[in-house]
């Protein structure tokens, strides 16, 4: 039997079209806004792709009761981001999924609740001298009733030293993962906004920096924060030397089990002396001590190390507590401290999995053989691995763990440090 041309272009538009239903089926869902507890209609729903970069692939909005529907392919993981208010939220979609309910909340330029429950520095000299390293790192706490999104021009801002280079910054959601962010000058002189939402929850930044220093003369810091700050931290290694201002309110922590000098200042104001000034040179050993840790909670060797690793204890897996009660001991407890001394695998992680494929003629910016492509790439499915439930997370703890490590001596093997094009990241702002 002879098939006609319109025989056989009607039979390659019906195996398309049910080749097309068979590996995308509809994902359903309501999108709740907890902050009025009602549906939210109008929101925006989009569908991302997470390979190649996050790549758009439907798009769609919610009814008037706060349903949605959207067609998602069979073949992997992917990702629903629903916009309100200006204010993203994220949710993986796992294959197999076949509804998603979303939780958002309404947005408003100013937000009773929002605190600075702590602003930790931590310093160290840079082995071959010339500059001080600081990683700065604020926990911002939104207790707000109802629970609102605080979304303006200024969420956040904060002062740096004059004459800090900035090398990067990092921020996390509550419940997110760390994504990379840029600092956004203002007209004052080392004042900065982060353009980042504050949900309901701890909103994590971190923003690390170089400073021009010589061990003899040292460095004079004048914090000035924005808002009152529960806990003004300071840490950095015993061999330098740390020196407070007049009338400044700082105390020393005493920890035998942190090898680091550590000093608080509590409920500091905008308008309070907090100079400080800091001599002498050294490093922190944070490498062992993370890895000490990584292990403790690849093991599980307590139930709190395993919650915390989980992203189900304070602090949403950023760092394992040293002991299970150390959450009822106060902030600045051996707790806080560990996460603290695990600051740099957060920023390292963020610059891992956010990493974008370099554009044509930067390759060799980025190392030899594209040795940044690489760990970005094996970062980026070790995190899908994870989310998709192909991972447990004793492995993921392994794997990351050693990762991290070699990223940052990779990336601080680069000509300048950390360069523009390496720091570049995937559009996920605002994830969580």
């Amino acid at each position: 039997m002879t098939l006609s041309f319109k025989h056989i272009a009607l039979s390659v538009t019906t195996l398309a079209l049910f080749c097309g239903f068979a590996v995308a089926e509809p994902v359903t869902g309501t999108v709740t806004n907890k902050t009025t507890n009602k549906p939210s209609a109008g929101d925006d729903v989009v569908l991302l792709q997470l390979a190649q970069g996050m790549q758009e692939l439907a798009r769609t909005k919610t009814d008037s009761r706060g349903h949605y529907s959207i067609e998602v392919p069979g073949d992997g993981l992917h990702l629903l981001r629903v916009t309100h208010d200006r204010a993203n939220y994220f949710k993986p979609i796992q294959p197999g999924t076949q509804s998603v309910d979303m939780e958002v909340f309404s947005a408003a330029p100013q937000v009773e609740g929002v605190t600075l429950d702590a602003d930790v520095m931590r310093m160290e000299t840079e082995a071959g001298g010339g500059s001080l390293h600081v990683v700065e790192h604020f926990f911002v706490k939104n207790d707000s009733a109802p629970p609102k999104t605080l979304m303006s021009e200024h969420p956040f801002e904060l002062y740096l030293p004059a004459g800090a280079t900035v090398e990067g910054l990092a921020a996390k959601a509550p419940g997110g993962m760390a994504v990379q962010q840029t600092l956004v000058p203002e007209d004052e002189p080392n004042k900065y906004t982060i353009l980042f939402p504050l949900r309901p929850g701890e909103t994590e930044f971190q923003v690390t920096y170089k400073l021009p220093y010589t061990a003899d003369k040292g460095f004079e810091f004048q914090p000035r924060p924005t808002m009152t700050t529960d806990n003004l931290v300071v840490m950095l290694p015993k061999s330098m030397t740390f020196k407070p201002g007049p009338s400044a309110p700082y105390s020393p922590v005493q920890d035998e089990e942190v090898s680091a000098q550590t000093y608080l200042a509590r409920n500091a104001q905008p308008s309070q002396p907090l100079a400080f000034t800091i001599t002498g040179a050294g490093q922190l050993p944070r490498d062992a001590d993370q890895g000490a840790g990584q292990s403790q909670a690849a093991s599980g060797s307590s139930p709190a190390a395993a919650d915390v690793a989980a992203g189900r204890g304070p602090g949403g897996g950023l760092g394992v507590p040293v002991d299970k009660d150390a959450e009822h001991e106060g902030w600045i407890s051996k707790y806080k401290i560990w996460i603290v001394l695990a600051l740099g695998l957060f920023f390292a992680a963020a610059a891992g999995f956010l990493l974008k494929k370099p554009a044509s003629g930067s390759s060799a910016r980025l190392g030899p053989e594209g040795a940044l492509q690489v760990l970005r790439d094996e970062l980026f499915a070790v995190e899908t691995d994870r989310l998709s439930g192909r991972m447990s997370e004793a492995e993921y703890q392994k794997l990351k763990a050693a990762f991290d490590l070699v990223l940052k001596r990779t990336l601080s093997r680069q000509p300048g440090g950390s360069s523009p094009e390496a720091a570049e990241s995937l559009d996920l702002t605002h994830v969580g």
